[in-house]
């Protein structure tokens, strides 16, 4: 069983019925009280963050989630159909979980999907991806700075910018984690 003095940053607890991962964790000690620790946790389902104390020495319900890979397969009414690589199961993902990862979701992009029993809290895209650009517009007529850019959109509907000399049919690298152009592939 684990106690309160032991949450540590990046641990998955849970209560209330929920999930949360640890980002920061603080022991208090009070000149007339008693000591306490101060924790800040991200609700895995709504990415909502959370401060809660906790009594020194309180048991808490440390969680382990599984992770699991999948491949996107389309999107059905509101939701996501991936496969799970490893079972061959179709896996329904809600359109809460995926969020902002929908940007960069193309057919047959593998991801990581992490499980606490039947539920999937959050899906990790590839931090690179290659994507096609369909189409760019069109920069200011006078742009004479060195490191100019346009914005292109890609063929999964994100809009990045890239260098100028990026055109409608290359394909370009892009960071998944902070939604930037790398390079042209």
């Amino acid at each position: 069983m684990t106690t309160s003095n032991q949450i540590t940053p990046g641990m998955t607890i849970s209560f209330d019925g929920k999930v949360f991962r640890v980002e920061s964790s603080v022991k208090v000690s009070v000149a007339r009280g008693v000591p306490f620790v101060k924790t800040k946790l991200i609700d895995l389902m709504s990415d909502e963050i959370v401060e809660k104390n906790f009594k020194e020495g309180q048991a808490i319900n440390e969680v382990t989630l599984e992770e699991q890979r999948l491949e996107y397969l389309y999107m059905e009414e509101k939701n996501y159909l991936f496969l799970n690589i490893d079972n061959l199961q179709v896996v329904t993902v809600t359109p809460e979980v995926i969020s902002d990862k929908v940007n960069y979701l193309k057919e047959g992009i593998q991801l990581k999907a992490f499980f606490y029993g039947e539920t999937i809290f959050s899906v990790e895209l590839p931090q690179f991806l290659e994507l096609m650009v369909v189409k760019t517009e069109t920069p200011e007529a006078n742009v004479a700075v060195a490191n100019a850019e346009k914005v292109a959109i890609l063929e999964t509907g994100a809009k990045v910018e890239v260098p100028l000399f990026i055109e409608s049919g290359d394909i370009v690298k892009i960071d998944t984690h902070v939604g930037e152009y790398i390079q042209r592939v």
